[in-house]
């Protein structure tokens, strides 16, 4: 425990200050994790600039990493606060909580709203490279294709015209047999579903802990403020 020098303030845990460290550095891993993955990196490599998957990508990507970084120096300046019974540094800290809060709230409410914006711009750069490769109009197109499917594992998909025997015995990994059920559509829709589920989770954490921190900066601003009164009560002496 980390206490004040007066001894007049309540006493800060050290844990909470580590959870709000854990939390951001979780957050910078998720971030890293998505932006520099196999299966995000090669989709976004092959994505036309008229497709909105780029520039999701790449926002949330610098989205994470500076939520990460206000909650990090948010979580040392509201411990150095503690500390040393400043009320300028618990100031600051209320701010960085109030950012994060700030960003977070738009962050979440977008996720809500376009839910599937993701997973319909992902799945539309996989259409744009099959149709490619099986109208033979693009040859980088098949290495491509060829990618994809051994980064997700999957062979093809079910089209109601029946001619696409000939794309996927080019393009499929050896050991992946199209009649199994292995469609790259679903498979790529299942495989973000579940990965925004864990963004989402991530947020509302996040947003329940950076209010938590608001109301303990705020508190602690104000102990802070009317012990430093109660401190000096009395020390002057009228002559």
């Amino acid at each position: 425990f980390v206490c004040t020098q007066q001894d007049q303030l309540p006493c800060k845990s050290l844990p909470e200050t580590l959870l709000f460290q854990l939390l951001g550095l979780s957050i910078a891993t998720l971030s890293t994790v998505t932006h520099y993955g196999l299966r995000f990196t090669l989709i976004s490599n092959v994505s036309l600039d008229s497709n909105a998957y780029k520039v999701i990508h790449h926002r949330a990507f610098y989205f994470g990493i500076c939520l990460s970084m206000t909650l990090i120096l948010a979580a040392l300046l509201s411990s150095a606060a503690t500390v040393r019974e400043s009320q300028c540094l618990t100031a600051m800290g209320f701010f960085c909580f109030s950012l994060a809060f700030c960003g977070l709230i738009p962050a979440a409410c977008w996720r809500y709203t376009h839910g599937t914006e993701v997973e319909n711009s992902m799945m539309d750069v996989y259409d744009f490279v099959y149709e490619e490769v099986r109208r033979n109009t693009s040859g980088f197109r098949r290495h491509e294709l060829t990618a994809i499917h051994e980064a997700f594992l999957c062979c093809g998909k079910h089209s109601p015209f029946g001619d696409t025997t000939n794309v996927e015995s080019k393009t499929c990994p050896p050991n992946q047999v199209h009649n199994e059920g292995q469609d790259c559509l679903q498979l790529i829709q299942d495989f973000l579903k579940k990965h925004m589920d864990f963004v989402f989770s991530l947020l509302g954490i996040a947003i329940g802990f950076t209010v938590y921190g608001m109301i303990l900066t705020s508190f602690l601003w104000f102990s802070i403020h009317f012990s430093s009164n109660l401190y000096r009560k009395g020390k002057y002496i009228l002559r």
